[in-house]
């Protein structure tokens, strides 16, 4: 199996000096539980090369058994400075595409008509598509065969405004991701803040928080083992 991550490469946090970029453990854990499922991994971002961590990820707090490992994985530390151009991929060389989240991709991913586009042929390929966290708000613009928004009618979660205002950023981000799957006619859902709550409604998989990482990913390989048998 052949899953492509696709990473955020905007690093400034909207206007206030800050830096961002991805969640570390929105990559890290699910890609630890892809490559004990026997996937291979290619990495991707818009403008490919090494993508902008969010620092805040990396802080004691926020580290995990899976940053830890990341961290001094030799490979996948290698993996991470060389994302391939997310204009140069195709749906049609994996057979599953996993985003991560941290706030980078509201900024870019969010409007990249070529993040639209390819989790469009993922799905018309027949191919599952997971997001997690601020991920899912980068189905915003990706539309269905008839023009209607994509997550219209679906199930779905993401970052609830409760959890952006506890990161005090909700004046800062340019849009909340519970407000926009909601205003795109997604039939929206989420846990307790900061909890695990995993999403699945035909191809599409999200997940609400940096904890829902790994259960996301691990959704994703029990369908890919389901639909082998």
């Amino acid at each position: 199996m052949k899953v492509l991550m696709v990473l955020t490469s905007h690093d400034q946090l909207g206007d206030t000096g800050r830096k961002t970029g991805f969640w570390l453990e929105e990559l890290a854990a699910p890609y630890y539980v892809f490559k004990e499922a026997g996937y291979e991994i290619t990495l991707a971002s818009p403008k490919g090369g090494q993508p902008p961590l969010d620092p805040k990820s990396n802080e004691p707090d926020f580290q995990t058994d899976a940053t830890h490992r990341f961290e001094a994985d030799a490979e996948a530390s290698k993996a991470l400075a060389n994302t391939v151009k997310l204009a140069d991929v195709s749906a049609d060389d994996f057979d599953t595409v996993f985003y991560p989240g941290g706030h980078g991709p509201m900024w870019d991913l969010a409007e990249s008509k070529d993040s639209s586009d390819l989790i469009e042929s993922f799905l018309a390929a027949n191919k599952p598509v997971a997001l997690v966290c601020h991920g899912p708000g980068v189905l915003r613009h990706a539309k269905t065969a008839e023009g209607r928004p994509l997550i219209e009618g679906k199930q779905v979660t993401g970052f609830t405004n409760s959890e952006e205002a506890a990161v005090g950023l909700t004046d800062v981000v340019p849009f909340l991701v519970e407000d926009d799957l909601k205003a795109k006619g997604g039939i929206y859902s989420s846990g307790p803040d900061w909890g695990p709550h995993v999403v699945e409604d035909g191809l599409l998989i999200t997940g609400q928080n940096p904890a829902s990482s790994a259960p996301a990913a691990q959704r994703l390989v029990a369908r890919d083992r389901h639909a082998g048998e």
